[in-house]
C-alpha cells in the first residue's frame, strides 16, 4: 500500500503530469487500484511488485509533487488462511 502526500498546491501539477507522461511505472510494477481523499491532499494506491527498489525508482519520478509512505501489506485471505493453522 502507498500513501500518497500531496505536496502543497500540487494537486493539479500531479494530475497534469499524469495525463502527458502516465504512471511512469518500471516494468515489474503492478498498478491494483487507487483512491484519492476527498479533500485532495493524499491518494492510497494498491501497488505490487516483487523489487521494492522498483518502488523506489517509481517514487523518484514523483518526489517533486509528493511525499510516499509504502506499507507492506497481506490480503486479509492469506492472513486468515495462515493464522487459521496456528489454532
Amino acid at each position: 500500500m502507498v500513501i500518497e502526500r500531496f505536496k502543497d498546491g500540487k494537486t493539479k501539477e500531479i494530475y497534469r503530469r499524469f495525463q502527458e507522461k502516465g504512471r511512469m511505472m518500471p516494468e515489474g510494477l503492478k498498478y491494483l487500484d487507487s483512491w484519492v481523499e476527498v479533500n485532495l491532499e493524499r491518494c492510497f494506491q494498491l501497488m505490487e511488485c516483487d523489487d521494492l527498489c522498483l518502488l523506489q525508482e517509481w517514487i523518484l519520478q514523483w518526489q517533486d509533487l509528493a511525499e510516499f509512505e509504502i506499507i507492506p501489506i497481506v490480503s486479509s485471505k492469506q492472513t486468515a488462511v495462515l493464522v487459521s493453522k496456528m489454532l
